[in-house]
């Protein structure tokens, strides 16, 4: 099984009207995608947001970049809600699991 991982770092506007609501709609349509392996989220001290989103494919991870409801919340992304952001797709070269 190929993975692909989409490293999404951002950080917010000082306003984010609407942000929580749509991210979580956005998470519940991205689970329910064909491919869906992962979602993790994290923020640094300094205020940096950070996502790590896994699929099964690149075929599922573009199908997801592709989603209209998604394309509409990149769109209010941009506009209203992130300051910056940096998005990172990489296909993993090799993995090492211990204690799983």
């Amino acid at each position: 099984m190929e993975t692909i991982v989409t490293v999404f770092r951002n950080r917010l506007r000082d306003r984010v009207d609407g942000y929580e609501e749509t991210a979580a709609e956005m998470l519940a349509a991205a689970s329910a995608m064909p491919g869906f392996v992962s979602f993790k989220h994290f923020v640094a001290e300094d205020g940096e947001r950070l996502s790590v989103i896994e699929f099964d494919s690149l075929e599922h991870h573009q199908a997801w970049g592709k989603h209209p409801d998604h394309r509409v919340a990149q769109q209010q992304g941009r506009a209203e809600w992130y300051a910056e952001y940096r998005i990172q797709v990489c296909r993993v070269l090799s993995e090492r699991n211990f204690g799983q």
